[in-house]
């Protein structure tokens, strides 16, 4: 057993709670910007003073239709600036937040509502405001239903007319740090989803040591452009360290318009899932391919990579150097660009990065700062810092944070992050809290003697082969999807004398290479049994085969008619969830095995 705890954590009082930065920014810095969303073809920004005035009106109106303290409201919306309001707005009032993602189904979002007890909830648009009203009639407890595009806040707003700032100051400050801020529903890959229980202390705690980990960019008179969904942790709490730390928080319209406003926000850095930096890569190679300029992008790649390596070591060789500073003005500067042209660096959550697009993007002028969290960790448990970045890491865990590995592998961590439970469920809580504190992840990993992390793998997720060799499935998946082609991919094989896999192919990949080959216009369950296409997936699965032994390889694959949805086969964290595949695919499974 290996432990490590990280030096210079930051105190928080216990008696702090989430408005006090905002009121307290709004009295000495008024006109900091603070908010921008986009309004035509411009970002327009809010001050920290509009903000917090744009705050304590929305808490009127909450408060006026008898949100009290400890109540539960849910968002059911996407990313915009409304949410950010309204979760603040909320924790002012004394309530409690209860995010729900704009993909969930009717069923989910009654048994989240259900199942917290929400009081209200506010939908993002009428399409959505129709998936509850289905189950409405099972909701008698939610009485206060509004929709953010048909008005919904200036309602609200207009609800707490005789609600003073007084009022609304009184009941915030009635909240202290033990209260709970947050119930969110983990997606999860099995099950019902499970509310885990973060209090204003696991928030402001997490936010603060985040800070103190990243000084060089979460400061005044940086910026970013959120795009990442709110409903998730990760998300939810970048927005918290932004808005305290004074950073400009842009709101991204949505993933469709993200290349077009990085450029018209031009943030300083970016917060994004590996899946995010893989279409980046696999687009930019993609259109230089189909522009015939394939080869240089593919020489440019494996120098950025080299140089990174190299450079990380400690020495970079002369040929390698010259080629860089040639490839910068040819490739590295217009991938840059693409990202607004201000980015200096980025972070990276959610899922495993990969060693080769950490290198790739590290070598281009970007370095990707890999960190790892979950829902139970209030998002941040560790992180690599710019200082200290070791790619292929997790990092170190936060400052006052502590991380151990277990005789079986299993990552366990501790720290002022670390979530009240599950909501309602004292027996799965007691799966993963010990009696010392000790959360423990269901993640495998290793722990060096610095106290930098990596993962191997899923505990629940290890496949055992009839050959009894123990095969971690993260490794194989990720440098499948390294490939332009690759949607997603699943490895199987538990029990079975080999390790096989499915694979679903990239809709917005597709046609560009369609194009190229001369088969435009054919659909993926067409384009399935294409021998082309069986080709470029079966060099994704040789490159995938190099990274482990000749027992872990992936013997055969079958391509899919359809990729993998969000709510359906996937979480909206984009982590595949395998019971579903298992079960929705059993039959070509069964027929690869019986082959």
């Amino acid at each position: 057993m290996r432990e490590y705890t990280t030096p210079g954590e930051t105190e928080v009082s216990p008696e702090e709670n989430l408005t006090d930065a905002i009121w307290s920014s709004a009295a000495s810095n008024p006109t900091r910007p603070a908010l921008a969303h986009r309004v035509g073809d411009r970002f327009v920004e809010w001050s920290t003073q509009q903000f917090a005035e744009e705050i304590a009106a929305v808490a009127k109106g909450l408060m006026a239709l008898g949100v009290g303290k400890g109540d539960k409201v849910c968002l059911y919306s996407s990313t915009r600036i409304e949410w950010t309001v309204l979760d603040f707005a909320i924790w002012a009032a004394g309530g409690i937040t209860v995010p729900i993602y704009e993909t969930s189904s009717a069923e989910q979002v009654e048994w989240i509502a259900s199942n917290s007890e929400a009081v209200a909830l506010i939908a993002e648009n009428a399409e959505l405001k129709a998936e509850y009203d289905s189950v409405a009639d099972n909701l008698p407890a939610c009485k206060h239903v509004y929709v953010l595009d048909d008005g919904g806040l200036e309602e609200i707003k207009q609800q707490g007319g005789d609600i003073s700032d007084d009022d609304v100051r009184e009941r915030a400050s009635s909240v202290v740090g033990s209260d709970v801020a947050t119930i969110v529903y983990t997606s999860g890959t099995t099950g019902r989803p499970k509310g885990c229980v973060i209090t204003h202390t696991n928030f402001v705690w997490d936010a603060t040591q985040i800070e103190t980990a990243l000084p060089e960019f979460l400061r005044p008179g940086e910026s970013t452009l959120l795009f990442l969904p709110l409903a998730h942790i990760f998300a939810r709490v970048i927005q918290t360290s932004c808005i305290r730390s004074g950073v400009l928080l842009g709101f991204s319209t949505g993933v469709p318009q993200l290349l077009e406003e990085l450029k018209i926000f031009q943030p300083n850095f970016l917060i994004a899932v590996p899946r995010v930096f893989e279409k980046v890569f696999n687009g930019a190679q993609q259109k230089a391919h189909a522009e015939g300029k394939g080869k240089i992008f593919d020489k440019a790649a494996a120098v950025a990579e080299d140089f990174s390596r190299q450079n990380r070591a400690g020495k970079v060789r002369l040929g390698t150097k010259v080629a860089h500073g040639l490839f910068d003005k040819l490739v590295y500067s217009k991938l840059r660009d693409a990202m607004g042209g201000n980015v200096r660096v980025a972070v990276s959550g959610g899922a495993a990065l990969g060693e080769r697009l950490g290198h790739f993007f590290d070598g281009i002028g970007v370095p990707i700062l890999e960190g790892y969290g979950l829902t139970e960790t209030t998002a941040g448990a560790s992180i690599n810092p710019p200082s200290a970045l070791r790619i292929g890491s997790i990092g170190k865990p936060l400052p006052g944070a502590s991380a151990r590995v277990a005789d079986d592998g299993e990552i366990l961590l501790k720290g002022g992050h670390i979530f009240q439970g599950y909501y309602k469920n004292d027996e799965a809580t007691a799966e993963v809290l010990d009696d010392d504190g000790w959360f423990h992840t269901g993640d495998l990993g290793t722990l060096d003697g610095e106290g930098f992390l990596r993962i191997t793998g899923r505990k629940k997720e290890i496949l055992v082969t009839a050959g009894g060799k123990n095969v971690a499935p993260a490794v194989l998946e990720d440098r499948m999807r390294a490939h332009a082609l690759v949607s997603q991919a699943m490895v199987v094989g538990d029990g079975q004398p080999f390790i096989a896999a499915l694979v679903t192919l990239d809709a917005e990949a597709l046609p560009t290479w369609a194009e190229a080959n001369e088969k435009s216009g054919s659909t993926i369950a067409e384009l399935k049994d294409d021998p082309d296409v069986i080709a470029a997936v079966e060099a994704a699965v040789e490159d995938a085969n190099k990274a482990v032994s000749k027992a872990e390889s992936i013997r055969t694959f079958r391509i899919l008619p359809e990729d993998f949805e969000i709510g359906e086969e996937l979480t909206p964290t984009l982590k595949v969830k395998r019971n579903v595949v298992a079960e929705r695919y059993q039959d070509v499974i069964d027929e690869i095995y019986a082959s």
